[in-house]
């Protein structure tokens, strides 16, 4: 770690030469149609990019030679472009103007994003636009290839067969986490991303580059937007509300971004077949804060003060299950409560400096708290019964006999108290001919936990497990005699009871290096990497090489390719750390990832408009993995690296205007991903639980013909199940599937007041922009299943436990529902 600290104060300070740079200049001015000045426009060339500053000045250095386009954005407003053919140690003046966004539609052009670079762009109308009861980027992010979620509850997605915690999230360059403890989509509350705050997102299933975190799976890279005049913006639902205010001082150094949100569930989980008295409360506030010292320093501080709290009583559940053949009832009655509160508090500053135009360079601290407590007593008593299913019968659909009878008494205090620090430096140097980014990290975790869970289970007065102690004794005449004996005391199904803390520190750190360059009308790309990643609890460092070479190698044809391979350790955090019992291994090793990506960038022109069909085909070679059990959106880990896999899979995604005006698309996946259990290795390859064979999904956008107020948009989804097995099972019984997730959500929506418009109602010309919709919410109703709940059958024909046949009574999604909101803007 020595060396690779003195290699990066090395490359900082030879970067600060100024002899060795011999760039182009593009330089202008940016002003309305009306000749104001506009500030926080984004100029950009390929990978290169600024904004222009509050007098709508801009000067962009840059390595891109030859015939290039700078393309102006901002929202609200049109973009623009300019063909400039640049040369070397060149100065170019640009004054150009942007028209606001008007009534007619503007054109989604999917070749104006940048295809070289190895993220995907999200644009943010298509955000707004999603319809779902999650809805936000994690909403939106479902319907990309290689991504997939079964619980429309919660705003966790699974990656190319990762799970929940293989997924890096940034916010403005500083790492986000989700919660520790959370169970399921109901409990999980208001994500930490602000859709009412972004500025651009891009997102990459894997290959991504090196310059990103330690997962295995996926980076998501958010960034909030800078303010540049007053704006109030105010939204509310059956499902919550959200104020967002923002504002730059008359002299432009400080601006200010905050917002404040409310949700609450109860719509939804009423649709659910547990009766119950639900209050779950989730709120939370965010600022984003920026002061320019000078034109080259600047101060931004972001900040997360949320809490959701989740309170439910439940009375009684009635699940109707199995087939035709065999149609099953289960009714639970219930007593007790369940108290979960989710605290978390995150703070962040980080201070910019640019000493010369082609120099930046970035330090940053964050602490982030999470307070986690998990509070529940319930006790339950089941009966499971058969119903008749005899068409003529005047009780059909009706009980025709009792199948049996039981009780549970579910039981939990507990606690956690997680922080993490860190210090982060980052540096960007743009030379003649490439990008360095380079960067160090030193992150501390200081976490506590109590764990204290049990579970007790009551099958016709049997308590499983029923394991009555064997006596050995001898007889009179000296012969050995097996007698039954109770056992002393109570027997629980599980019980948990531990204690545990963890203190540990990491450096991290990276070196990159980016070109992109053409030959003729060819045009290439290459990005190439390394990063390094040190523990202190265990003493292990690991090193990830990673490397993307894109070409565009035809002339006549509009033809991307792009190869990714390198990579991707994974050190342990602290869920994988604890097993199931509350235990913590400190030994534990770094998971570790290989990842090779072959890419196909087309670009297709169908009814006069240009399609974007992206194709990627991937293998991720799987070593020291941890595995772990999935229950709903809770992962159990066996906190061993006790298995070794791979994931294999193919995704398609075409998207474009296939109604003029709007962008939608289709997504396709195909992929396995299986591990093989170093314990037992006769099994061979095995699927883990987020293998999932095919998904697809599809986002679609449409406007009445001849009014484009009123708009349609329309998310369609459909997976197949993935594994699950029975509780204390073997891996050789994690055969059994999930049913197929099915799902559609549609909304309508009226803008009743557009900007810059006159409303035919007065009132509503004091608004700047007013909206009304409907959603449906599942629109076939389709009853989706995200886990199970294992219950035996014992009768007095049967009281045998050991011996008794299980049932898997499935845990079921929302039902269809309807959803009225309102979206008003000053």
């Amino acid at each position: 770690m020595k060396f690779f600290i003195k290699g990066f104060l090395c490359c900082v300070l030879f970067s600060t030469s100024p002899y060795i740079f011999a760039q182009s200049i593009v330089e202008g001015v940016v002003r309305t149609n009306e000749g104001v000045f506009l500030e926080n426009v984004q100029v950009k060339i390929l990978s290169d990019s600024t904004l222009s500053d509050a007098k709508g000045s801009f000067s962009l250095l840059t390595n891109q030679v030859g015939e290039q386009k700078v393309i102006f954005t901002k929202p609200d407003y049109y973009s623009d472009t300019v063909s400039l053919d640049i040369v070397s140690k060149k100065v170019y003046t640009i004054k150009i103007r942007l028209v606001k966004s008007s009534t007619e539609l503007e054109a989604v052009d999917v070749t104006s994003r940048d295809r070289m670079e190895n993220q995907t762009q999200i644009d943010i109308k298509t955000i707004e636009a999603f319809v779902g009861p999650t809805g936000g980027v994690e909403g939106i992010l479902r319907t990309f290839a290689g991504v997939s979620s079964r619980n429309e509850l919660s705003s966790q997605y699974s990656v190319r067969g990762g799970n929940f915690d293989e997924n890096l999230v940034y916010v403005n360059g500083i790492e986000v986490y989700r919660p520790f403890l959370v169970r399921n989509g109901q409990q999980e509350g208001l994500s930490f991303i602000n859709s009412d705050m972004i500025q651009s997102v891009d997102f990459s299933a894997g290959g991504f580059d090196a310059r990103y975190g330690d997962k295995m799976s996926s980076v998501l890279d958010i960034k909030y937007r800078r303010p540049t005049e007053f704006g109030l913006r105010m939204s509310a639902g059956m499902l919550g509300g959200a104020v967002t205010i923002e504002d730059v001082s008359k002299n432009k150094r400080f601006d200010y971004l905050v917002s404040v949100r409310y949700r609450q569930n109860s719509m939804l989980l009423g649709s659910m077949d547990t009766e119950a008295d639900f209050q779950p409360r989730f709120t939370d506030i965010q600022a984003s804060l920026n002061y320019s010292v000078t034109d080259n320093f600047t101060l931004s501080y972001l900040g997360n003060v949320s809490r959701n709290v989740y309170l439910v009583q439940p009375t009684s559940r009635q699940t109707d299950f199995g087939s035709f053949q065999q149609a099953l009832r289960l009714n639970v009655f219930f007593d007790g409560v369940e108290d979960y509160d989710f605290q978390t508090n995150f703070h962040a500053l980080s201070a910019v400096w640019k000493p010369r135009k082609n120099i930046r360079t970035q330090i940053s601290t964050s602490v982030y708290q999470s307070v986690e407590q998990e509070y529940f007593d319930v006790i339950g008593a089941y009966r499971l019964s058969e119903l008749d299913n005899d068409l003529g019968s005047d009780n059909f659909g009706e009980i025709d006999f009792l199948r049996g009878t039981g009780g549970f008494h579910n039981f939990a205090r507990n606690r956690l108290d997680a922080i993490v620090a860190n210090l982060d430096l980052n540096t960007t140097v743009v030379t003649e001919k490439s990008t360095w980014n380079v960067g160090v990290k030193w992150q501390y975790e200081d976490i506590r936990d109590r764990y204290k869970e049990w579970e007790y289970i009551d099958s016709t007065g049997y308590s499983v497990p029923h394991q009555p102690e064997i006596n050995i004794t001898r007889s009179d005449d000296n012969e050995i005699v097996l007698v039954n004996s109770p056992i002393d005391g109570l027997r629980m199904f599980e019980s948990f009871d531990s204690r545990a803390s963890v203190f540990s520190h990491r450096v991290m750190g990276f070196i990159e290096n980016q070109r992109k360059w053409t030959w003729g009308k060819r045009e290439f790309s290459y990005s190439m990497g390394v990063r390094a990643h040190h523990w202190s609890l265990n003493g292990q460092t690991v090193v990830s090489p990673r490397a993307t070479l894109k070409a565009k190698p035809f002339k006549d044809s509009d033809m991307i390719f792009r190869v990714s391979a390198g990579y991707y350790h994974q050190p342990a955090f602290y869920r994988e750390m604890r097993d199931l019992g509350g235990n913590i291994n400190r030994d534990i090793r770094a998971q570790q990832a290989f990842h090779f990506v072959l890419g196909n960038d087309h670009i297709l022109n169908m009814w006069d408009r240009d399609f974007r069909l992206v194709t990627e085909l991937y293998y991720k070679d799987l070593q020291n993995l941890v595995t772990y059990q999935m229950e709903n959106v809770r992962l159990r880990y066996s906190a061993q690296n006790d298995a070794a896999g791979y994931a294999a899979g193919v995704d398609f995604r075409i998207h474009g205007e296939f109604v003029r005006g709007v962008e939608s698309w289709l997504s396709i996946s195909m992929m396995t991903i299986r591990e093989k259990f170093d314990a037992f290795p006769e099994l061979g390859y095995l699927p883990r639980p987020t293998d999932q064979f095919f998904n697809a999904s599809i986002f679609f956008q449409d406007h009445f013909p001849g009014d484009d107020s009123w708009k349609i948009s329309v998310t369609a989804m459909y997976g197949t199940g993935q594994p699950f097995q029975p509780p204390r099972a073997n891996p050789s019984e994690n055969i059994f599937r999930i049913s197929h997730y099915r799902r559609v959500d549609i909304g309508v929506y009226k803008i009743m007041k557009k900007e810059n418009e006159t409303a035919k109602w007065d009132f509503l010309n004091k608004f700047k922009g007013v909206t009304v919709g409907l959603d449906v919410f599942n629109l076939l109703g389709i009853r989706n299943t995200i886990s199970y709940l294992w219950i035996r059958e014992i009768n007095s024909s049967n009281p045998d436990v050991s011996t008794s046949r299980q049932y898997a009574v499935p845990n079921f999604l929302t039902n269809r529902l309807l959803n009225f909101n309102i979206k008003v803007q000053l």
